[in-house]
């Protein structure tokens, strides 16, 4: 118990947010629990960073909903896009963001999932995409935009979605076909994340903590998803979802309990 977090890094879909079981997708709803946890945390001169694969857009609505950042002179600090973009807010402001080619990647994986739908980031307004993905799925706007065009110039991230493989079928994929010169992130579903190689939301973390001056040993990170192992990893202290993934909770330091459990809210509890 001498570990003393000065950061707590939370990841938002399945650690903050439920999601619904018909669906998959988020309930935007922040349980009381979890916002009193970290009102504590915060009350106690901890920051609260959210890390997540969304996009800019989508986060600012999570920030609203958990009232960050408390003070109109305060912004938060914020890592999107699985650690490509991080930004402070509010006014949403870019602080950072690695762009890569992702031509090659997506060629490569649209070779054996023809039909599935592709999608840029639009910092602000949405997504470009070949095709439109369910509703509900993405942020903000969907424009349609042919293939070529999305990726005719660097990008922070792909996503590649096919609603007739399972996520098992994209972790095969993405391990057969290495991807060379990229990482990736598998979702809850047929959902690929394609970002620069290197890149994560431990590589988004850490330049959130050289601008606070935290290190990583002083890090307590929570999450759920394939998309969190390195962030865990990195941290101080890695904390997986009670329902996550077992290689999630595999690397991780503890497991809490499940989201629908408000399982971040006692692992907060546990230093606050």
């Amino acid at each position: 118990m001498s570990f003393t977090p000065k950061l707590v890094a939370l990841d938002i879909d399945g650690t903050l947010l439920t999601p619904l079981p018909e669906t998959g997708f988020s309930a935007e709803e922040v349980s009381p629990a979890v916002r009193e946890a970290i009102d504590r945390a915060l009350d106690a001169g901890c920051h609260i960073v959210l890390a997540s694969g969304r996009s800019p857009l989508g986060m600012s609505t999570v920030l609203k909903h958990l009232g960050l950042p408390r003070h109109p002179s305060e912004q938060a600090l914020v890592v999107a896009s699985n650690g490509a973009v991080t930004f402070s807010y509010p006014p949403m402001q870019v602080l950072s963001e690695v762009t890569f080619d992702a031509r090659e990647a997506v060629h490569a994986v649209l070779e054996h999932v023809p039909d599935a739908a592709v999608a840029v980031e639009e910092h602000g307004v949405g997504y470009r995409v070949n095709r439109r993905f369910p509703d509900g799925e993405l942020d903000g706007e969907m424009i349609l935009t042919p293939l070529d065009e999305l990726v005719a110039s660097e990008v922070s991230r792909v996503i590649i979605r096919d609603p007739d493989s399972t996520s098992e079928d994209f972790v095969t994929l993405a391990e057969q076909l290495g991807l060379q010169g990229t990482n990736y992130f598998i979702g809850w579903t047929a959902w690929l994340d394609l970002a620069p190689d290197g890149v994560s939301k431990a590589s988004g973390l850490a330049e959130i903590c050289d601008r606070l001056g935290v290190s990583a040993e002083h890090v307590l990170a929570i999450g759920d998803g394939r998309n969190d192992i390195e962030m865990l990893q990195w941290a101080g202290r890695g904390v997986a979802m009670g329902q996550a993934p077992d290689e999630v909770k595999a690397i991780a330091d503890a497991v809490t309990e499940p989201v629908g459990e408000d399982g971040a809210a006692v692992e907060i509890n546990r230093w606050f």
